[in-house]
Formats: structure tokens, C-alpha cells, sequence
């Protein structure tokens, strides 16, 4: 298969550019306040400078889309009951065990099993029949990253591809140039046995003239740049488009403009032209937004099995600053066997600009990671810190060397670390309680981060340092849960010695 970045003689040199520039992925953050650094040597003797400011870390919904494809190199066993809705209820409801049910092309059939697919996954199993059915059936999906979900489209596209017509017959809508590349190489794996099948990208930066006649049979790229080449430049017929596929929905009408360039895309579209519609969240917004771009769909929803506080033995430890946090947690490490352990900082939900002005709210989310970070470090602790500042692929290198096992604590500023399970992981520890606008216990995020730990039927341990005036947000977390969080004294070492789990 081939794959074509820009036309003309220009294309290898600008595809070797891009696939440069994808391995270096960043998400740049304007600096707004003075920034001082901090220098600090690692664990291999090598001089980390870490910038200190006070900039709150912000949840990049595309970057953590694109994290979890990057740590995900196989396919994870989803945790989730798969619940179909079909549009027609009296249909019969078709799964597969093998991709040899589906009756795949030969060329097909070996370009998944060279990427290392053996057998469908869970959602796999109930996607594809409908994908790849005859007529073709619209489809909108919840899935989660690892579960094989872009296999799955990029399967539906390239099953319905015409190789012997030459111009664009399937159209992919991803959010970002990132999330676009990235599923491009998917396409170009899978379909490498498919020799006259070619993919280009409608990307920023990709600029075709006015009038050229494109012979690539799929389309990948974002909502901005391809509403151009459709109505702007007519590069693209989308009277002739097969398949239509609108990928991470949630991140789409997250970003402002993305829903209503991809609608206008869409009314486009023919008829009989198939769409499928993915999102890894179904909320409200979601939902509506699904509904008004993907008629008569048949819905594959995931219902997640409820997380259990049961197998977690909860804690807590009054203290007054910050170094007395330090030095409960540093009893607690030298007084337990510990495997390996995350430890939270503060990352506040639900904060604007206007309330943060107001109520002159100094967020201190980074400073007391990375002030934490420099104190264990020097004490002679495997840390590694992860924060929003760090690129996509920094990021993903830390999560990885945390599961290899190179740093034993794992510093975090914010929800970045949701997907992450690691089996060594047996201690969670909330330097800070997490915290909505006005002080409001944040219980779901209190649920997963805690829930990190007594993962695959283990137990765990969770540990919250907290000031006094944080005890009243404790202990309506406590009845939230119906659970116990027990006071623990960080000074009395036979007491934590004690602890069983």
C-alpha cells in the first residue's frame, strides 16, 4: 500500500518530514507567569532541569487519546460488558470468534495477523459483523483505546475499497493531526498487502492546488482542512464516498468548530454512503452530537463493571504542610513493603480563568509535584514525574519505564494516569484530595485514582494526606462510598507495621 502526504515529486521528502516531525509529538502551553527552575540529578547521574511555575495542569482530551494509542501496543481485555441496539430489533445478531468468519480478501486477512491480531476482540466480535455486513449498516460505537477499535474501522474501509477506481470512495475525521497520522499508519499496516490501494492525508500544512485530480482512494485528515479541499478547493467528490468514519467524537465536539465543520461534511455525504461514528465517552453531548450525524444506527454501547473499594484497605493522615505530608509518606515507605506506588497530586475540576481571578486561586498543582519529585529524588528514591506539560511522547516513555519497573513511585499532576494498570502497583497515595469548584469532594476521581491500586483481585492500599480542614471533604467521600477510611498515625511505626494487605 501506498501512502501520499502531498503530490508531485515533493512526496517522499515530505512524508520523511512528517514522520520526523510525529516522533517528536508536542502540546506547546504558553507561559503566563515566571517560571524558575529546579535542578535536580537523576537516577542515572544525568541532570534533569525541572521548570517550577504556577500554571494548573489542563486535560487534553486529544492528548489523551493519543497517549493511550501510543502506551497500547497490543490489544487490552476490556473490563466492559458489550450492550448492542440495533436499529432493527428483529434482525438476527451476528459476533465472530475468528476473522476467518468474515471472509475476508486473502490480502486482508494477512495484513492483520502481520500486525499480531489472532483473534477479534471483545468488541471486535460484534462490531465487524455490522461494519462488513451487506447492505451497509451505520454504526455508532463506545470504545475505549487498546480494544481494537481503529483496526476495526480501518478493516471497514479497506474491505469496501474499489482498487480499480481511482479516487476517494472512504473519508476518516480525526481531531487532530496527530490522531490522523496515527490512524493513518494503521491503514498503511493493514493494507500493505493491498498493493493499489493508497491513503493521503488532509492535513494542516498539506496544501494540493486547486483543480487536482486526487486518485488516492482513502481519505484521512481533520474536520478543518478537509471541509477545505471539499467545498474550497472541490478536491474532494463527496457524492462518491463509501464509508464515512468520524473518530474520537468526544475530543471532536470538545474542540470548538470540529462538530459543525464534521455536520457540514456530512449532509454531503450519499445516501447509501455507510458512517460510523466513534467516542470513547457516551455523555449527553456526545450522544446528541451522534445522533445528528449518524442516521438510523445501529449503537454498541460499554458498560463498565462497577470498580470496588472492597479489596482497598483506606487511610489518613492529618498534617499541616506539605513537609509534614513528606514525612508521612516517607515513614510509611520505610515501614511496609511496597512494590510500586502512585502518588497524587492535587488536580482541581471545574476551575475558570474568571473563578480562579476571583477568589484569588493560586493553583499549586505542579509546584508541589515537582517540589515532591526533587525531595525523593534527593532522598534516593526511583521517581518519575509525569505532568501536562510534558509532550505526548514523554509522557507515554515515563508510563512505559513505570510498567518495566526502572522507577518504582510514580508522581502525577493529573488524570493522565487513568488507563494506566500496572500489576506491581500496591499503594496509592493522595498527597492532595482531589476537589472540585468550591471545595466539593471530586468522588470520581477520588474512585479511579485510588482504584489504581487492588486491581486483578489483589489487595491494595490507600493513603490520603490531608489537612484538617480537608477532613470534612473526607468524610463525605467515606459516605459516598460506604466504605472506612481509618485514621493512621504516620508517627507511630509499629502501628503502620501493622497494616495487613
Amino acid at each position: 500500500m501506498a501512502s501520499l502526504l502531498w503530490g508531485g515529486d515533493a512526496g517522499a521528502a515530505e512524508s520523511e518530514r512528517l514522520n520526523s516531525h510525529f516522533s517528536n509529538l508536542s502540546h506547546p502551553r504558553k507561559n503566563l507567569r515566571g517560571v524558575k527552575s529546579t535542578t535536580v540529578r537523576n537516577i542515572d547521574g544525568s541532570i534533569n532541569n525541572i521548570k517550577e511555575d504556577e500554571e494548573d495542569d489542563v486535560v487534553d482530551l486529544a492528548a489523551n487519546s493519543l497517549l493511550n494509542k501510543l502506551i497500547r501496543q497490543s490489544l487490552v481485555e476490556s473490563s466492559h460488558r458489550v450492550e448492542v441496539l440495533q436499529k432493527d430489533p428483529s434482525s438476527p445478531l451476528y459476533s465472530v470468534k475468528t476473522f476467518e468468519e468474515l471472509r475476508l480478501k486473502e490480502e486482508l486477512l494477512k495484513g492483520i495477523y502481520a500486525m499480531g491480531f489472532n483473534r477479534p476482540s471483545k468488541i471486535q466480535e460484534m462490531a465487524l459483523p455490522m461494519m462488513l455486513a451487506h447492505p451497509p449498516q451505520n454504526l455508532i460505537a463506545q470504545s475505549q483505546s487498546g480494544t481494537g477499535k481503529t483496526a476495526a474501522f480501518v478493516l471497514a474501509m479497506l474491505s469496501r475499497v474499489n482498487a480499480l477506481e481511482l479516487f476517494p470512495q472512504c473519508l476518516c475525521l480525526a481531531p487532530t493531526y496527530e490522531l490522523a497520522l496515527q490512524t493513518g499508519r494503521v491503514v498503511e499496516q493493514m493494507g500493505k498487502f493491498c498493493v493499489d490501494v493508497q491513503v493521503m492525508y488532509a492535513i494542516r500544512g498539506n496544501r494540493i492546488p486547486r483543480g487536482t485530480d486526487i486518485t488516492k482512494q482513502i481519505i484521512i485528515g481533520t474536520p478543518g482542512t478537509v471541509l477545505d479541499w471539499c467545498f474550497k478547493l472541490k478536491l474532494i467528490d463527496l457524492t462518491k464516498i463509501r464509508v464515512f468514519v468520524l473518530d474520537e467524537a468526544d475530543v471532536m465536539i470538545d474542540t470548538q468548530g470540529f462538530s459543525d465543520h464534521s455536520i457540514r461534511i456530512q449532509r454531503a455525504l450519499p445516501s447509501e454512503c455507510q458512517m460510523l461514528l466513534f467516542s470513547a465517552t457516551f455523555e449527553d453531548s456526545v450522544w446528541h452530537f451522534a445522533e445528528r450525524i449518524i442516521p438510523d444506527p445501529n449503537v454498541i454501547k460499554l458498560r463498565k463493571e462497577e470498580l470496588t473499594l472492597n479489596n482497598i484497605r483506606q487511610y489518613y493522615v492529618l498534617c499541616e504542610h506539605r513537609k509534614d505530608k513528606y514525612q508521612a509518606l516517607c515513614n510509611i515507605y520505610g515501614s511496609i513493603t511496597i512494590g510500586q506506588a502512585i502518588i497524587f497530586c492535587q488536580c482541581r475540576r471545574g476551575f475558570t480563568m474568571l473563578a480562579r481571578l476571583v477568589s484569588n486561586f493560586r493553583p499549586q498543582t505542579r509546584r508541589n509535584a515537582k517540589w515532591l519529585t526533587v525531595e525523593m529524588i534527593q532522598d534516593g528514591h526511583q521517581v518519575s514525574l509525569l505532568s501536562g506539560e510534558l509532550t505526548v511522547e514523554q509522557r507515554a516513555s515515563i508510563i512505559q519505564r513505570f510498567r518495566d519497573g526502572k522507577e518504582k513511585v510514580l508522581i502525577t499532576t493529573n488524570v493522565c494516569a487513568r488507563g494506566i494498570d500496572v500489576k506491581q502497583v500496591t499503594i496509592v497515595v493522595n498527597f492532595d484530595l482531589p476537589v472540585k469548584q468550591g471545595e466539593e469532594p471530586d468522588y470520581e476521581t477520588y474512585l479511579h485514582r485510588i482504584g489504581r491500586t487492588g486491581r486483578f483481585g489483589k489487595k491494595g492500599l490507600a493513603f490520603n494526606m490531608i489537612e484538617v480542614d480537608k477532613l470534612p471533604s473526607l468524610m463525605k467521600i467515606q459516605d459516598h462510598f460506604n466504605s472506612s477510611i481509618k485514621q493512621l498515625n504516620a508517627e507511630d511505626m509499629d502501628e503502620i507495621e501493622k497494616i495487613d494487605y
